[in-house]
């Protein structure tokens, strides 16, 4: 089996993982603040990859790290998993999967957007097509939820992280040229945890009454999410570059927001599944470009 395909087919694991992560994350933070789930989905994901490091014995690769890599590291970790899942969390919590999901699923296009001009990546007529359609599939969602009286700071948080996570992504593709996936990815965890541990003067109380119920929840989406979707993404990216696993990877919100309506009975709309078809088709047509 060739790289090409091999890439493809983590990109789609990453797209799967992630989507049952989403719904995990929905449940899980029911009755807990966006940032308290966070916390605890990284701590918990932080310490699976510890003990996966020292089987293997990465540790001794991850000191080895020169301090620019490790604090490019550090960067894209915060963007990813810190600032861009706390948009996430949020909006999830504001307006549910199956609306979040359309809006975040652009990511791919702020990557090629960041590609062409830092990785000196060309932007194709297609690609300009592709955008349109994403950017209309926005505007369908966002008129679809004013007609709901959808809080409107969701919106906004939906649009902001897919805009982080592209920064995130870019700085990813650039580390897989010098660092292994596993280190890559458990240390991206493990250094989004020690950035997400600002929180924890304000937020310790709720994490203390996190129920064991809560527990599982959670340590489950950061096995789907950040365990084997994290792996398998960066081994994408590694494998076929960002350009091409950000847009395959993409397809998780169709996922995301079929589990949505089956699982947690989200009530369907018409206008959110036309912005859901159109944003698909445009990651489509910027990914085969």
């Amino acid at each position: 089996m060739n790289t090409l395909i091999l890439g493809v087919l983590a990109a789609i694991v990453s797209a799967l993982s992630w989507a049952s992560s989403t719904i995990l994350i929905k449940v899980g933070m029911k009755n807990k603040s966006p940032v308290a789930a966070n916390i605890f989905r990284l701590y918990a994901v932080s310490v699976m990859f510890a003990v996966i490091f020292l089987i293997s014995g990465t540790f001794s690769k991850v000191f080895a790290l020169p301090p620019e890599l490790l604090l490019a590291t550090f960067v894209s970790a915060q963007f990813g998993f810190v600032i861009g899942d706390y948009f996430y969390f949020n909006a999830l919590k504001l307006m549910g999967v199956s609306r979040t999901v359309p809006i975040t699923s652009t990511y791919p296009l702020w990557v090629i957007l960041w590609a062409a001009p830092f990785l000196g990546r060309d932007i194709s007529p297609q690609v300009i097509i592709g955008a349109i359609l994403v950017v209309a599939a926005i505007i369908i969602v966002r008129r679809a939820e004013e007609k709901e009286h959808t809080n409107p700071r969701g919106f906004v948080f939906a649009l902001l992280a897919p805009v982080s996570w592209s920064f995130a992504i870019l700085i990813t593709d650039w580390l897989t040229q010098s660092i292994e996936v596993l280190t890559l990815a458990g240390t991206r965890m493990m250094l989004a945890a020690l950035g997400v541990s600002v929180f924890l003067p304000r937020y310790g109380k709720e994490l203390k009454r996190i129920t064991k119920r809560e527990a599982i929840i959670l340590s489950g989406a950061a096995v789907t999410g950040l365990l084997i979707g994290q792996y398998t993404f960066v081994y994408s990216v590694n494998a076929v570059g960002s350009e091409i696993a950000a847009p395959v990877s993409a397809i998780n919100p169709i996922m995301a927001s079929a589990m949505a309506i089956l699982l947690l009975k989200e009530p369907p709309n018409r206008r959110i599944l036309e912005g859901l078809i159109l944003a698909v088709l445009g990651v489509i047509l910027i990914s085969t470009a």
